[in-house]
């Protein structure tokens, strides 16, 4: 329940200040709400269907039978996750010192921080109403498929394909699906692409350190109890967290003379991200080797590639959540794959004699399990995303009105996020008479922003 509170604190109030805080001033309350909503919305969903789709009885190979977890008689029992073999696992059944109902919940904010995840890609232009429709359907149809295959005893988990804590179910398929919806919304108002400041950059930091802190419970959750496996999880997680900020921020110094604070919190999360698939699979050297790729190859291809790339140019994913989870995600599955130490998978794996490319024997075949784990991910949220939105905008606008998307949040909610003006009265510029001063789009002769600031 502890390491439950801390992922959910992840979310609220984690992600709700970081989003709330890195978007201009008047798409503040929106992005913070759009992320408190889906938390609330995925809750319900949950225990109402969507848990037993992913970790219940079969359906298909790569869903699960859908039905409440609501009743009494399910949730007072001691925890059980039962998985169908087929003669490979060397573990067919798990059984955590704890009832059903932690479990329950345990997963919720696992799947809640997914859908939000997947908002850093469309925040500032997507119709709130639309996204009160999307999130229900797209935690049926993507997220309970990469859960159930992956972690629920599905076709992937049976072929061995190694993924601790999430690197394909949370942050591949988030990344995936929040670019692939980035596309069908559409891009932002040319002015606010053009000009995107954060709103509150000492706020933000306050919501990336919660995003840090809490990922002890993100990665140290998963051995389901407090042992040996998840104190390697918790440690490799701040080894290659650290290294990967301090690769972004060195790189943004050589190639852009100054360090970005917003560049420095993306190389936390993708060093977050990175490990995440093999948190409790590799020794500590190979942290800080994932550590350095983390820092490095998301960097390169954010600030290099993105800009060069026409596609990714064309599609206007807000916060480059592409970047930072699908492209740290699958670079951290392919790299456990690589460097996943036998005892430690012995430790938690189901699969017998699972081992990483470096250590020989049947490590080499991983590599290639990781690849196809990852393409599977990659494809069936691209196909089902572009579904579910497609969908909705028969029904529902994906994009806000050209007014909302001029105006912000006082046209989306009818709040500000900083609406009060000396002793409780709102801003006024015939009143107060400082002009434009305090507007998003005021010009103070500076320069314009560069580095990951400029990307954002």
């Amino acid at each position: 329940m502890i390491s439950a509170t801390l992922v959910g604190l992840q979310s609220v109030p984690g992600l709700v200040i970081l989003y709330g805080s890195i978007v201009k001033k008047k798409w503040a309350v929106n992005s913070a709400f759009m992320a408190l909503y889906a938390f609330a919305a995925v809750v319900i969903c949950w225990v109402v269907w969507a848990y037993k789709m992913s970790f219940a009885h079969k359906l298909l190979p790569f869903w699960g039978k859908a039905g409440p977890a609501l009743g009494q008689k399910f949730l007072v029992n001691q925890a059980l996750l039962q998985f169908y073999d087929d003669g490979g696992l060397e573990t067919a059944m798990i059984t955590p010192f704890y009832p059903m109902a932690s479990m329950v919940w345990f997963q919720c904010v696992f799947a809640a921080i997914t859908v939000i995840i997947l908002a850093g890609s469309v925040l500032g232009r997507m119709n709130i109403k639309a996204w009160m429709a999307f999130v229900p359907l797209w935690l049926t149809f993507c997220y309970t498929v990469g859960a159930f295959s992956l972690w629920g005893g599905g076709f992937l988990f049976h072929w061995g394909v190694m993924d601790y804590s999430g690197g394909y179910v949370i942050h591949l398929s988030s990344g995936i699906a929040g670019l692939t919806a980035a596309f069908w919304v559409g891009p932002r108002a040319k002015k606010d692409r053009e000009r995107f400041p954060p709103n509150n950059v000492l706020l933000m930091l306050g919501g990336a350190g919660l995003l840090w802190m809490g990922w002890a419970g993100f990665n140290g959750r998963d051995p389901y109890a407090a042992n040996v496996d998840s104190s390697m999880a918790v440690l490799n997680t701040n080894i290659c967290a650290a290294t990967s900020l301090l690769v972004w921020t060195w790189l943004d110094v050589i190639f852009f003379k100054k360090p970005s604070v917003i560049g420095a919190v993306q190389g936390m999360i993708t060093g977050l991200v990175c490990i995440t698939p093999g948190a409790g699979l590799v020794q500590g050297w190979a942290a800080i080797v994932m550590g350095i790729l983390s820092g490095s190859v998301p960097w390169f291809t954010m600030m290099i590639v993105h800009k060069r790339w026409k596609l990714l140019q064309h599609i206007d994913d807000t916060l480059g959540v592409f970047h930072t989870h699908a492209i740290a995600g699958l670079l951290g599955g392919v790299l456990t794959g690589l460097f996943a130490e036998p005892q430690l998978c012995a430790m938690f794996l189901p699969v017998t004699n699972s081992r990483g490319g470096v250590y020989g024997g049947s490590g080499g075949i991983q590599i290639l399990k990781q690849l196809d784990g990852g393409a599977f991910i990659i494809g069936w949220n691209l196909v089902v995303t572009s579904i579910i939105c497609v969908a909705i905008n028969l029904v529902i606008p994906l994009r806000m009105s050209e007014e909302q998307l001029s105006i912000g949040d006082d046209e989306v909610h009818g709040e500000e996020a900083y609406a009060l003006w000396g002793d409780g009265e709102k801003y006024d510029s015939t009143k107060h008479g400082i002009g434009m001063m305090y507007s998003d789009d005021t010009s103070h002769s500076i320069k314009p922003s560069t580095g990951a600031t400029q990307v954002v």
